[in-house]
């Protein structure tokens, strides 16, 4: 039933357009589908214009990521654990269908020359998808959820991703304007915690936020910078790296980088060491120790020729402490704080 209207629709001049092909595909049912119900609309509107059959996943609020591994094999993660859920796609062509769709107003493509891509859909969520040939058995999606559950350290609170004691640390190093790392794996909740943290900043204060996919949720003065991957063309790249330099020209009290993974840290260490303090950022990283050693790393890439020592004291004066955030068992939590000094760290909370 869904397969004929949706025909109907692709031979008709209906935009394709959510509110237009919701209105037509109504009218269409008493014909073609007397007795289905409004759940019939969902589905052709879905296979027009968003993702398909997934989009119903993304609905629900208690579903974080989406993995499409094939045509046939769909999983999610819901309260922190992995499940196989029994949605599927036509063939390999309906995902990367579904895809194209999603990305075009974006100014993307995906294609054989140009076989992955990462996107940012319209709530906030992160797409990432890898087609043949690079993925050697079908194309391959995962979605990253925007989750605006936890929005303060309050709710972070009862949601036991911290104590009462960590919690007050935590607001007295936003308020004391200390330089904050946020550390840790994948999905262990690092901008969620940052999300979090800039809640604290003062209203008066003017924010510059820099962010490879647009995630962070701040209110009161805040300028967004959203970096660019190149069109189709291959032009019109706009890095993060560069986005640092246009946000210290932007007159930031506190700048705030969602991620660094690349020759940006060093610009983030030179902002944090000249004035911006009360900046913060997100690193990948598998203990708070380890987290220095890779801001070391990154921005080792932007100038080979700054002296190890050198660079090593620029991040530990710009760096006040280190916030390393663990998921275990589906509960995402601060596991430790600790405080940068000139000759290392320093625990100053554990849980």
């Amino acid at each position: 039933m869904a397969d004929r209207i949706i025909g109907r629709l692709l031979d008709s001049d209906v935009p394709l357009e959510p509110g237009a092909i919701r209105a037509a595909a109504t009218a269409m049912i008493p014909e073609e589908a007397p007795l289905a119900g409004p759940d019939l609309v969902t589905d052709v509107v879905d296979a027009l214009t968003g993702l398909g059959p997934i989009e119903q996943l993304l609905r629900q609020p208690d579903i974080t990521d989406v993995l499409v591994n094939g045509p046939s094999e769909v999983w999610v993660e819901r309260s922190g654990r992995l499940e196989r859920v029994p949605i599927s796609f036509a063939d390999d062509a309906a995902i990367v269908a579904a895809v194209e769709r999603v990305v075009a107003p974006l100014g993307l493509r995906i294609d054989r020359a140009s076989p992955a891509l990462d996107a940012r859909l319209p709530d906030g969520s992160r797409l990432h998808a890898v087609i043949p040939p690079a993925a050697v058995d079908g194309p391959i999606l995962a979605i990253r959820r925007f989750s605006p559950a936890v929005t303060d350290l309050d709710d972070l609170v009862a949601a036991g991703g911290v104590d009462e004691a960590g919690a007050t640390l935590l607001r007295a190093s936003v308020r004391e304007r200390m330089n904050l790392l946020v550390a840790g794996g994948t999905g262990a909740g690092k901008t969620t915690l940052l999300n979090v943290l800039s809640q604290e900043i003062g209203g008066d204060e003017r924010i510059v936020t820099v962010e490879d996919a647009a995630e962070l949720r701040l209110s009161g003065h805040v300028v967004r910078l959203e970096a660019r991957p190149p069109n189709a063309e291959g032009a019109g790249e706009v890095t993060v790296r560069t986005l640092l330099r246009h946000a210290l020209r932007l007159r930031p009290d506190r700048i705030v980088v969602g991620e660094v993974r690349g020759a940006e840290a060093l610009d983030m260490i030179q902002a944090m060491n000249t004035g911006h303090d009360g900046s913060m950022s997100t690193i990948h990283a598998n203990g708070p120790e380890e987290a220095l050693w890779r801001l070391e790393s990154l921005a080792a890439m932007a100038d080979a020729s700054v002296p190890a020592d050198t660079l090593r004291s620029q991040i530990r004066a710009a760096i006040g402490r280190v916030v390393f955030v663990t998921r275990r068992q589906g509960v995402r939590r601060v596991s430790a704080i600790v405080d940068v000094t000139a000759t290392g760290v320093e625990e100053v909370y554990a849980c």
